[in-house]
């Protein structure tokens, strides 16, 4: 049995993982893909959710005809992955702002979700705020799904992803052509004469993915991201989604390869029909029994001064 089946049985309707501890699970992840499972028992912990939206896209994507309500009758254009997540990347680009944070701050996110339970029941809406410290030294704040706890100071040497240290996010290039390069060896120097393999791809769009859910990130850093995600295999496009708010979209699913948790295309992502801009995320939770759909954005995302302080 492999970390991911692994990480998918673990009780889901425990208490949520602190932000170290998830991190701790996202790293497991990138060290069971490098190197053969080991045969000592692992130690079963909760989970709540896993905070990775798993997508990715391809240039060869399969690609939909999307009506535009320009005139009577509406004109109509084909689109792929390709085409959605390069705008996206250049509607990023239009609306960025380069940002410095100081050691000493804290990253502050407003994130919304939104939960039904598949097959009727009523919904529940919670709105989640974080703090994370900028350099990883002082402790942070995280709330999950309505449940908050403090998160203790990074150890030396901790990890996670997406990276919390903003340091360790200004080192990833901004090159599209190179960052996933660069995520395919996190830890490692980066051999960019190497290019990315067929079977490397799986973990490079982990990485890719998971560093959407990153309310702030260096400048050129979530353009180059989507870029990025257009050269990965295996999704096509869902015209006709809503995201949280009920704001019409087109979702980009991502499937894995058969056997893999990302089988079945759960999670998709949602970007403005027009401008592609990035509305949020749909995706699934198993707890208790019963299975919730979850619609999910980053409302707020800045830099403050101390914890519980907002901007």
């Amino acid at each position: 049995m492999n970390e991911l089946e692994l990480l998918r049985e673990w009780d889901a309707d425990a208490p949520p993982l602190t932000d170290t501890v998830r991190a701790r699970a996202r790293f497991r992840l990138d060290q069971a893909m490098r190197t053969p499972a080991a045969a000592t028992p692992v130690r079963r912990r909760p989970l709540l959710r896993i905070a990775v939206a798993t997508v990715a896209a391809s240039a060869v994507a399969t690609t939909v005809v999307v009506a535009e309500n320009t005139g009577n009758p509406p004109r109509t254009r084909t689109v792929s992955a390709a085409t959605v997540l390069r705008g996206a990347a250049a509607e990023e680009r239009r609306l960025e702002k380069p940002i410095a944070p100081r050691d000493d701050q804290f990253i502050y996110t407003k994130e919304i979700i939104k939960e039904t339970p598949v097959g009727g029941g009523p919904s529940k809406t919670y709105v989640d705020e974080s703090w994370n410290s900028v350099d990883g030294s002082k402790k942070s704040y995280a709330s999950e799904l309505g449940y908050t706890q403090w998160v203790p100071p990074d150890r030396p040497g901790q990890r996670s992803w997406p990276p919390r240290r903003w340091a360790q996010l200004r080192q990833l290039p901004t090159d599209p052509e190179k960052l996933p390069i660069a995520l395919r060896e996190v830890g490692r120097t980066p051999d960019y004469e190497r290019p990315v393999k067929a079977d490397d791809w799986p973990k490079v769009q982990i990485f890719l993915s998971g560093l959407l859910r990153a309310p702030v990130l260096p400048k050129g850093l979530r353009p180059a991201t989507f870029e990025a995600l257009a050269a990965v295999p295996g999704v096509k496009v869902i015209p006709g989604q809503t995201d949280g708010d009920g704001r019409a979209g087109i979702g980009i699913q991502y499937v894995g390869p058969p056997g893999t948790p990302w089988a079945n295309g759960a999670q998709v992502l949602v970007f403005d029909a027009q401008t592609y801009r990035y509305l949020g995320m749909r995706d699934q939770r198993d707890a208790g029994g019963k299975t919730y759909q979850q619609w999910s954005y980053v409302a707020a995302g800045a830099v403050v001064d101390r914890v519980m302080q907002r901007p």
